[in-house]
């Protein structure tokens, strides 16, 4: 989230050339998963390898990364690489079977855990097992949403709350998201399924612009909702985008999006602890009003 703001506020490299960088041999990226447009735009100005890697508070340290003090591999942008050693990870649908190569299913891995991970919760070790462990037995279920490609590099699409389900089709909203951050006028973007009642959920896309962009959103969002048509077609049912000042996020800079769809579809929600500035959410609402959300 804090390179999507550097992208934002100087697209034209003024700071950049400010500091003398000979000295900077890579970037390591942290926090939300870094879409490919970004990574690349963090590539070509810095002229480094960026790193992106995926792990979570349960596990204490990486799980997917390129490690580069064992072997750099190639860099693939919008993956994680693969398993740290330790972690025997592994894709499983629904029904517990595994997931072809470069399929989007749920994100699991191998028990045992490796040292440093999480053992327990405090004074509920019943929850601690029924939440993690008792959807697929032998695993740790993660709650992330993603596939491994056929090199094994493990691909994060997000969390398992933004697969949505188009008129049965699960789409993953990272995959849509990561469409709109390669329109040019774009600095980031977030995707929320809500509810429809024909096709059971739709995704709404918000972007945030780059500074100094003087096109107007009437003319953008347009080419937002064709961009995704064309990139993975009429069955994301993508007909929704609008453009905003600001993005709901967490003070580690975790877009909100859950909290997102339970607005756009009028359900009651609390504001998060761990919300940057609550005010966004109102001008979410706003937003969401102006495009028809809550439907009545």
């Amino acid at each position: 989230s804090g390179f999507r703001e550097i992208k934002k506020e100087d697209e034209a490299e003024a700071f950049i050339r400010k500091y003398d960088l000979t000295g900077f041999r890579m970037l390591f990226l942290a926090g939300e998963r870094c879409d490919p447009d970004t990574l690349l735009w963090a590539q070509d100005r810095l002229g480094v390898p960026v790193i992106d890697h995926w792990w979570q508070t349960e596990t204490g340290w990486a799980i997917g990364a390129d490690c580069a003090g064992l072997e750099l591999l190639p860099v693939k942008p919008g993956s994680c690489t693969k398993p740290v050693p330790g972690y025997i990870v592994g894709v499983k649908n629904a029904d517990g079977t595994d997931t072809p190569a470069g399929e989007t299913g749920n994100i699991v891995v191998k028990l045992p855990l490796p040292p440093g991970c999480f053992v327990t919760l405090y004074n509920n070790d019943a929850d601690f097992v029924k939440t993690y462990f008792s959807a697929y037995p032998g695993y740790y279920l993660t709650s992330d949403a993603g596939f491994i490609d056929e090199d094994g590099y493990v691909w994060i699409m997000g969390r398992t709350d933004d697969i949505i389900n188009v008129a049965g089709h699960r789409l993953s909203t990272g995959a849509m998201e990561e469409v709109l951050a390669s329109h040019r006028d774009v600095a980031e973007c977030a995707v929320a399924g809500v509810h429809d009642p024909v096709k059971g959920e739709v995704p709404l896309g918000f972007v945030v612009l780059k500074s100094g962009v003087a096109r107007s959103p009437a003319a953008i969002e347009p080419e937002l909702i064709a961009l995704v048509r064309q990139k993975i077609g009429p069955i994301a049912s993508f007909k929704a985008a609008a453009v905003v000042a600001r993005l709901p996020k967490t003070r580690s800079g975790k877009i909100l999006r859950g909290t997102i769809k339970k607005i756009a579809d009028g359900i009651p929600y609390t504001v998060p602890a761990t919300i940057d500035d609550p005010a966004i959410l109102e001008e979410i609402t706003t937003t969401l009003k102006g495009m028809g959300y809550p439907r009545s």
